[in-house]
C-alpha cells in the first residue's frame, strides 16, 4: 500500500488557529504529514527557527501523524526528499488563490510527481493571518480567540 505523505510549509511565525485547522483536517487525510518552517530569506520573523518548531510541536502534539521540519530552498526538492507526494497549501481569502496557482504549477512543472492541495480554514479563521497577529499583540489586542495559549504567552513575552 502506497504511504501518502503530504508537506504542509509555511513561515508559521507564529503558528495560528488558522493553520491548526488546516493540520488537524490534514491530519485526518494523509498518512503522515510534515509541518515545514519556510526559512524565507526576504521576511524578517519575529520568533526563530527553533522557537516556531518548538510552539508548533507543543500544539500538535495530539497529532500522531504529524511531525515538525524546517527547509532552505526549493519546496519540491524539500517534498521530494521526504518522499511526500503532496503540498499542501491553506487558501483564506480569493486574493490568495493567484499566488498560490502560480506557485502550483511551477511546483507541477518542477515535479510533476508532487501534487499540490489547496485546503481552506474554518470560515472563522478565513481574514486570519500571521502578520495580524503579531501586529494586534504588540499594541496589546486581545489575541486568545486567534492563537492557542502556548503562542499567546510567547507573544506576549515578546512584546513586554
Amino acid at each position: 500500500m502506497k504511504k501518502n505523505t503530504a508537506v504542509y510549509p509555511g513561515t508559521f511565525d507564529p503558528v495560528t488557529n488558522g493553520h491548526l485547522d488546516i493540520i488537524e483536517r490534514a491530519s485526518g487525510i494523509f498518512d503522515k504529514v510534515i509541518v515545514t518552517i519556510a526559512l524565507n530569506s526576504s521576511k524578517v520573523p519575529l520568533f526563530t527557527k527553533e522557537e516556531r518548531k518548538s510552539m508548533i510541536k507543543e500544539v500538535i502534539n495530539k497529532y500522531k501523524n504529524v511531525e515538525v521540519d524546517s527547509f532552505d530552498g526549493l519546496l519540491v526538492n524539500y517534498a521530494a526528499k521526504k518522499k511526500a507526494n503532496t503540498i499542501i497549501r491553506g487558501l483564506r481569502v480569493l486574493s490568495d488563490f493567484e499566488y498560490e496557482f502560480q506557485m502550483s504549477l511551477t511546483n507541477r512543472k518542477l515535479a510533476p510527481d508532487i501534487n499540490t492541495i489547496f485546503l481552506m480554514p474554518n470560515e472563522k479563521y478565513a481574514y486570519l493571518n500571521s502578520s495580524l497577529v503579531k501586529e494586534l499583540a504588540k499594541f496589546k489586542g486581545q489575541i486568545k480567540s486567534f492563537v492557542p495559549e502556548p503562542v499567546r504567552k510567547k507573544l506576549e513575552e515578546k512584546f513586554r
